[in-house]
């Protein structure tokens, strides 16, 4: 029988989690000479706070947010607070920040062709000039459970899907950024798109009120600041029927549907029909005679392209992703939600609407492919799990904080505009774009509550291009322009 006493060795504790930066050193021709610069990415912790009846337990790990950063190399004893620093993200919810990377402000950025001449796999990469990165240092930053971010090991990415806890969560690596590396004085800028732009307004003010952190700028590009009139859904939802009208015009205008016309011709009936007529009639419900309701089909049918049959079938109210499918049927084509512009085969000739948006089959292989081998090849990335260019993150995303009401920030950006007198806020808007309608921006902005002092510190920039103004090499260009140059002004640079 066995005498065997010996003592089992203690279960080791699993390592804490670490930063884990990857530094490569590059250098980028432009027309303003060498741009000489250092690139980091990888992943940063971020550490909460632990209570347990109200005794401080310490700061525990609680994610891992991915980022890639690029600061231009200065001279030797160059004050790098004097440097401008911009953090960048996309929105989704669920989106990580490949799309602004890669598609305009980054270094380098994919060569995806043009619009309805796409570049075929496998893809590639090419040199931006044009980069932002003259102007300000860049900080590429995926929100929870996009890019390479993960929950920490035991921890719940969940936790973190949501308004309140995502705005948080960036603002923390911001604030935890700008003390490592010393960038409190840096005039600095956040950047979103889409969603992010919501996720932007959040950030500033929680940088404001949690942290007394001032920024500069605000760039929002194809923004969404209050969700009331772009929801089809809701019980009386003529404001985002109203919103979308030019946009409906734009593509029409697009696809051929105005021989003879220009764009800002379309536009502008567009918008003066929208804010009308359109928008009385919606309001006149079924007090509207047969006379009013004819003429108003009419209307409608030169301006949207779509039928008057089906215009009356669906009651005046063409909802957007249905107009995606209905507009070209006779062709066999739908057009794309992202990008109104691009066009794909439609899967049934009876079909509701489209199965997929033809704008981001076009869009998802190369930006995959790029981020995929440019981490990995050209920045010397030593993670190797998926990198997540969309999450599951939206149909798990909470939005608590705004139950039983639309979820706007226009509060948040009231706020922050008049406790600081000299943010400036660049807003950008794609005429071709069904998934933050121009419209409904402009809307939104004009209802802010703001001086006209403020409001001078708002410039707005159109393209004729659908959500992402960087698609084509054109528009490109022009969008990275106008952002160097704004950050040059709003910095005093």
């Amino acid at each position: 029988m066995s005498d065997d006493t010996t003592t089992p060795p203690a279960e080791t504790a699993a390592p804490e989690p670490r930063d884990l930066l990857v530094e490569t050193f590059h250098t980028l021709e432009t027309d303003e000479g060498p741009l000489s610069y250092t690139a980091r990415t990888g992943r940063v912790v971020l550490r909460e706070e632990e209570y347990k009846d109200d005794v401080f337990e310490g700061w525990t790990p609680r994610a891992e947010l991915a980022v890639t950063a690029y600061t231009l190399d200065l001279p030797e004893g160059a004050d790098r607070t004097e440097r401008p620093i911009t953090f960048v993200f996309n929105g989704g919810p669920g989106s990580s920040s490949v799309w602004l990377h890669l598609g305009v402000l980054g270094p380098r950025v994919v060569d995806d062709g043009e619009v309805g001449d796409p570049t075929p796999p496998p893809y590639g990469l090419l040199d931006n000039p044009h980069t932002p990165l003259r102007a300000t240092d860049l900080v590429f930053i995926d929100p929870m459970s996009t890019g390479h971010s993960r929950a920490v090991k035991g921890g719940k990415a969940k936790d973190y899907l949501g308004f309140g806890k995502d705005v948080e969560q960036i603002a923390e690596l911001i604030r935890l950024w700008c003390t490592r590396e010393d960038r409190w004085m840096s005039p600095k800028f956040v950047c979103g798109e889409s969603y992010g732009t919501t996720r932007a307004v959040g950030v500033a003010e929680h940088l404001l009120s949690r942290f007394g952190m001032q920024l500069n700028g605000l760039v929002l590009i194809s923004s969404v600041l209050d969700f009331g009139n772009q929801t089809f859904h809701a019980a009386r939802a003529d404001d985002a029927y109203q919103c979308y009208l030019p946009t409906y015009a734009a593509i029409a205008h697009f696809h051929g549907k105005h021989p003879g016309r220009t764009l800002q011709e379309v536009l502008a009936e567009a918008e003066t029909l929208a804010s009308g007529t359109y928008r009385w009639a919606l309001g006149r419900g079924s007090r509207l005679t047969e006379e009013e309701r004819a003429d108003l089909l009419a209307r409608l049918s030169s301006v949207t392209g779509l039928s008057e049959d089906y215009l009356d079938r669906c009651d005046l109210r063409p909802e957007h992703w249905r107009f995606c499918t209905e507009l070209l049927r006779d062709q066999g084509l739908t057009v794309g939600r992202i990008d109104g512009r691009v066009t794909g085969v439609l899967h049934s000739g009876i079909a509701e609407g489209m199965d997929a948006d033809p704008s981001i089959d076009a869009l998802l292989g190369p930006y995959a492919a790029a981020i995929h081998h440019y981490l990995r090849s050209e920045l010397r990335s030593e993670l190797d799990l998926p990198y997540a260019v969309f999450s599951d993150a939206l149909g798990q995303w909470s939005y608590k904080e705004f139950e039983g009401r639309p979820v706007s920030v226009t509060d948040k950006l009231e706020r922050v505009m008049r406790a600081n007198p000299h943010l400036r806020v660049r807003i950008e808007y794609g005429y071709y774009d069904l998934a933050t309608p121009y419209a409904a921006a402009e809307d939104t902005v004009a209802h802010l509550r703001l001086t006209e002092q403020a409001r001078d510190r708002l410039e707005h920039v159109y393209f004729e291009t659908g959500h992402m103004p960087y698609l084509g090499a054109a528009t490109r260009r022009d969008e990275a322009e106008g952002i160097t140059d704004f950050v040059r002004r709003a910095s005093g640079r």
